[in-house]
């Protein structure tokens, strides 16, 4: 660097494209304005059109570069399509965070084979598909970053959730075996494990009384957690500056995973 330049910012996303799935709302949204506040440009993913268009608009009403990509995980080949159509209109991805997922709450005992099945493809397989996919277009550009949604419950049981847990629990391996088959391409592959995160996900057991109760005395932070805790580490896990940190699942849960 010559004299007469400026240093590049820290954790710098200038010139780069990033698509967050699930970004209608709640760690999707939120982590996208992070991205577009480091100069990413951002594609927002969702099912719904009219929730979308009104995130897009509410991040290029702050000055961030912001598409929309309408498509649902659960359609590989749909969702395959769309991302190379925004990678055509806003150029090549170079950051996927894939924060899309599904819920089913009830008893081991009472789970349904189909409801299983159904968090299992959408926590798991579609995201295999998708960050694959353009995992191709990153290894032939030399570089790349992959950032999934897990869960602090791939570390820690909780029960009715054995669908979910186990995707997550997947997902959270996977990231250590793409790892290993990425990096040397300049792809990057890490998971952050969020705690309890106050969104619409979790509504049933933020209004539930006993729980949120319990969750304040048990978790160190003494609190839920908000979308927003999560996007620093999105931004840092999707910058140059986290190049040498890969197949890692950082924990962003106010402590819960670290006491008893």
């Amino acid at each position: 660097m010559s004299r007469s330049e400026a240093p590049r910012r820290l954790f710098d996303l200038g010139g780069q494209v990033a698509l967050v799935t699930g970004a209608s709302r709640g760690i999707g949204l939120a982590c996208a304005r992070a991205l577009g506040r480091q100069g990413a440009t951002v594609v927002l993913n969702g099912r719904d059109a009219a929730t979308l268009q009104r995130a897009v608009r509410a991040l290029r009403g702050e000055g961030i570069r912001a598409h929309s990509a309408v498509f649902d995980m659960l359609d590989i080949d749909s969702a395959l399509e769309a991302a190379d159509r925004a990678a055509t209109e806003a150029g090549p991805i170079d950051i996927l965070f894939a924060n899309a997922g599904v819920q089913h709450r009830a008893p081991l005992m009472a789970f349904p084979l189909d409801a299983f099945q159904h968090v299992i493809h959408a926590n798991l397989t579609a995201q295999w598909a998708l960050g694959r996919h353009l995992a191709g277009g990153m290894l032939a550009r030399g570089h790349g970053r992959i950032v999934f949604t897990g869960s602090i419950t791939a570390l820690l049981g909780r029960r009715d959730i054995t669908a979910y847990t186990a995707a997550k629990g997947a997902l959270h391996a996977l990231v250590r075996q793409w790892s290993a088959e990425l990096a040397p391409g300049g792809v990057t592959v890490n998971a952050l494990a969020p705690g309890y995160i106050r969104t619409e996900l979790t509504r049933a057991l933020h209004q539930d009384a006993s729980f949120d109760a319990w969750l304040r005395q048990r978790a160190p932070a003494g609190r839920w957690g908000e979308p927003e805790d999560l996007a620093a580490a999105v931004a840092f896990l999707a910058s140059r500056e986290a190049g040498f940190v890969t197949g890692q699942v950082l924990a962003v849960d106010g402590g819960l995973s670290t006491s008893m």
